[in-house]
């Protein structure tokens, strides 16, 4: 159990977090013919969307009410009401996905007011859904932004199911699992639990679904909104699945409701990466499906099993230094700690419940410079690009994880969940060390390539040249 502190600074030195309304519109951006929209200044879109951009490396639909001094003070609703018609008439989306900023916030806009205003006074808009989600980017972060879109995305499209209904019915359900995966899995992670699912002959309806908007494919044709991702029919359906696997603790809310909407039972997964949990995984998945688990699931298991023994000699007693979204930083932080990695100072952007679970003796919500001052003693610093400075500084090696990673590409494809993505996850960190050791050669490690094969189960047991049985 770790003890959870707040940094008291007068400001934030090298913020660590992002902020509630950028983490709102990266949801958004899994919905199919979405425009997210930003209801605030011209800066904070703009702000919000250079870091989307190079992340991703993609063209990134992203709008915003242009408010003014004047308007912030009289009121946004023609601002609003503007830019709801100029996007119909020029992107023609299919959802506009709408969160506010603090200037809007502090001001007080009634957005649910005006939305209703729009429907009287616009039914060109009739066929197009709107949603909003209220997001001050005074406080909270990434994580809590994505909760709340995701939250009201339930609460909008999905279509309640009569509970009566769905037990008569319920051992004729489809073989379907709907899938809320949060805001620290990548598109890479979502296509690799989908796949899982497919293994058992489940189909998945992902909400939100970045994995096929923001997967790095060229398109066949251009549009002005979103390139893919869930659409408004799928997220209506997702009463008849099975069961719900909601990824990550920020997702409990949304998961919860769903259930409460629906009736279809909700299982929280506070993290994929790791062994223990993928077990709980796939055996959740063979009990809906009635069906064993695939040969090639059970590789996959064996596979991480020797990957552990390979890496756990690299990263026992490796000192980790680590600053990310509190979901993420549990991921990361409890698998190292599993390999026998000392967690000597964790940073995190906003307050969950599991942050008093990570396997260190305190955690920090502050920013990057907290992270710096608590990591001399680090072998490894492990935060998302802002931290390459501090990492120059104290000449540790670096490990880039969590949004933005700006210098560096194929961010979408990166994958740690799943059995090979945990396994894919320590052979990265377990070679970054590697390539850091005084002339990182297999001879200078103090268990060698050679050495380590003694100790390997279920092979021969053979005294390699220069190891002293």
């Amino acid at each position: 159990m770790a003890t959870v502190t707040e940094s008291k600074k007068a400001c934030a030195v090298n913020p660590l977090k992002m902020s509630q309304p950028l983490g709102a519109s990266y949801a958004f951006m899994g919905l199919d013919r979405c425009m997210p929209v930003m209801h605030g200044s011209q800066g904070c879109t703009s702000f919000g969307l250079v870091l989307l951009v190079r992340h991703f490396k993609e063209a990134i639909p992203l709008q915003t009410t242009a408010m003014n001094e004047v308007t912030t003070i009289l009121g946004g609703y023609e601002n609003l009401e503007q830019a709801l018609l100029n996007i119909h008439k020029r992107a023609n989306p299919k959802v506009i996905a709408i969160c506010s900023t603090g200037l809007t916030e502090t001001k007080g806009d009634d957005v649910p007011g005006y939305l209703k205003l729009v429907r009287q006074k616009q039914p060109m808009l009739d066929g197009t859904a709107l949603v909003y989600v209220s997001t001050p980017d005074y406080i909270g972060a990434f994580q809590d932004g994505y909760a709340k879109a995701l939250t009201e995305l339930v609460r909008t499209l999905v279509k309640p199911v009569d509970k009566a209904d769905r037990a008569n019915r319920d051992g004729r359900l489809p073989p379907r699992v709907n899938l809320l995966p949060g805001c620290h899995l990548t598109p890479a992670d979502i296509e690799e639990l989908r796949e899982l699912c497919d293994a058992f002959g489940l189909d998945v309806t992902a909400l939100p679904d970045v994995s096929r908007s923001l997967d790095g494919h060229i398109p066949a044709d251009w549009r002005g909104t979103t390139l893919g991702g869930t659409t408004l029919d799928e997220a209506a359906a997702m009463g008849e699945a099975r069961a719900t696997l909601a990824i990550g603790e920020h997702m409990r809310e949304a998961g919860e409701l769903l259930e409460q909407l629906t009736g279809v039972p909700t299982h929280v997964f506070d993290r994929l990466t790791g062994l223990a949990c993928n077990d709980r995984l796939v055996q959740l998945l063979a009990q809906l499906s009635g069906q064993p688990v695939p040969a090639r699931i059970r590789r996959q298991r064996s596979q991480l099993l020797d990957a552990m023994l390979d890496a756990h000699f690299h990263l026992g007693k490796l000192k980790v230094a680590i600053g990310a979204e509190p979901d993420l930083l549990h991921a990361a932080g409890s698998t190292l700690h599993e390999m026998g990695a000392e967690l000597v100072r964790c940073v995190t952007t906003t307050s969950s419940p599991l942050l008093a679970q990570m396997p260190a003796e305190h955690v920090l919500i502050g920013d990057l410079q907290d992270l710096e001052d608590g990591a001399a003693d680090a072998d490894l610093l492990i935060t998302h690009s802002h931290g390459r400075q501090a990492a120059d500084r104290l000449n540790k090696p670096f490990l880039r994880l969590g949004f933005p990673i700006f210098d560096r590409i194929g961010n979408s494809h990166r994958l740690m969940v799943g059995y090979r993505g945990t396994r894919g996850f320590l052979f990265e960190v377990a070679n970054l060390m590697l390539g850091h050791l005084p002339h990182a050669t297999p001879d200078h490690w103090p268990l060698s390539d050679a050495a380590l094969r003694v100790a390997k189960p279920g092979q021969a047991q053979s005294t390699p040249t220069g190891v002293t049985p």
